[in-house]
């Protein structure tokens, strides 16, 4: 079975060097045969074709005297882990045939990225066509709101040129937010008096102009990144207040009314510490003793394993199935697989209103996460 269109995540791409004359079914016979057991039985290429989870491997190959080159491609619908090990197998190959053979990776193109910038770029033509459209000249209504939006753009304030509404130096009040759009969400909604931070590091500027307000208020992304930035404006800047966008969410896309919301419920800059102090706490993660055999169990093994408070388990599934499986679980406390923490992981289990451990051997980039989701690397562990 081949890998359909609509279905294919990755392109891996390869050369193969041989030296020695050989064709494309010495090449593939090579491939299956030489990947054949490394791993457990679902990762053996021929299984991974019967269910579609790999295409056909394509073969173009040019024979010339004792030597031949080659180029192998393979489409894959697996995870993007599961596909780079995948990747790491062709590049194992040594032989074809009796000849010695080297095969190189020369790229593993994600063709859902090359469809998101293709969406992008016609989604920028069409919203440049629709703006050349003329507002009907008896619309009054929409040349004044037209009007107002123009008088409320972003100014540069200070030497770091930080974006800014145009009421910021002026008004009594002062918002911090994070960057640009989130300035031009609240101006489009009627906030002049906000500015951004630009970055996690606190401008000199946006400290001076703190001081000279009579009320401050943060205004953060709820995530991991809005508390690292929080912690960063309560040690250089003088704030009254802080606000936070839901879990999840950013301040540049919340509507008016989660504006208002958010501001509405401002807690003090002590109140808002506490919330934030598990972020210090997960720089130092501790693995519970009892955990230590599960986590043996799985390493090296691309095994994920589900266990409950009583640290017994639920279930044992290939690491490949673990995104797919955790919501069957309601009751789960320690998650320990083979592989990478992810944020996509960390979200499927912050709808949950108890504490999770995710154990994995790394962490990858997860800048959301919810109080009651501990993350612990694994590796460190395992390695000592």
């Amino acid at each position: 079975m081949s890998v359909g269109a609509t279905s294919v995540k990755y392109v891996i791409e390869a050369k193969i060097d041989v030296d020695g004359s050989v064709d494309r079914n010495d090449i593939i016979g090579a491939i299956f045969g030489q990947t054949e057991g490394i791993f457990s039985s679902e990762l053996d290429f021929r299984e991974l074709q019967k269910t579609g989870r790999i295409g056909r491997i394509e073969i173009t190959s040019t024979s010339q005297g004792n030597k031949t080159t080659g180029k192998i491609i393979l489409p894959t619908n697996l995870d993007k882990f599961t596909t780079a090990l995948i990747a790491a197998m062709i590049e194992s190959i040594d032989r074809v045939g009796p000849y010695h053979a080297k095969v190189t990776i020369e790229k593993i193109e994600d063709t859902r990225a090359e469809k998101k910038k293709k969406i992008i770029e016609r989604a920028r033509a069409i919203l440049c066509e629709w703006e050349k459209q003329k507002i009907p000249e008896d619309d009054e209504v929409l040349k004044e709101l037209e009007e107002a939006l123009v008088k409320s753009k972003v100014v540069e304030f200070g030497p770091d040129r930080l974006p800014a509404g145009p009421d910021v130096e002026s008004s009594n009040e002062l918002i911090i937010v994070e960057g640009r759009a989130d300035v031009i969400n609240l101006l489009r909604h009627g906030y002049r008096n906000v500015i951004a931070v630009e970055g996690v590091k606190v401008p000199k500027s946006i400290s001076e102009l703190t001081r000279r307000k009579k009320t401050v208020i943060a205004f953060l992304d709820g995530d991991r990144g809005g508390d690292l930035i929080l912690r960063e404006l309560l040690q250089n800047s003088k704030i009254d207040l802080v606000a936070r966008a839901p879990y999840g969410k950013e301040v540049e896309e919340l509507t008016s009314r989660e504006i208002s919301d958010a501001l509405q419920k401002a807690v003090t800059a002590d109140e808002a510490t506490k919330n934030i102090k598990y972020v210090a706490a997960e720089k130092s993660p501790q693995l519970p003793e009892e955990l230590m055999q599960f986590v043996k169990e799985v390493n090296g093994n691309l095994m994920a394993i589900i266990l409950d408070e009583a640290f017994q388990t639920l279930t044992k599934i290939p690491v490949s199935e673990l995104a797919q499986k955790m919501p069957e679980y309601k009751n789960m406390k320690y998650v320990v697989f083979d592989g990478v923490v992810t944020q996509r992981l960390v979200d499927i289990v912050a709808t949950l209103d108890h504490d999770v451990h995710l154990i994995g051997m790394r962490i990858g980039d997860v800048s959301k996460r919810p109080p009651n989701i501990h993350i612990i690397s694994a590796d460190q562990f395992v390695n000592d």
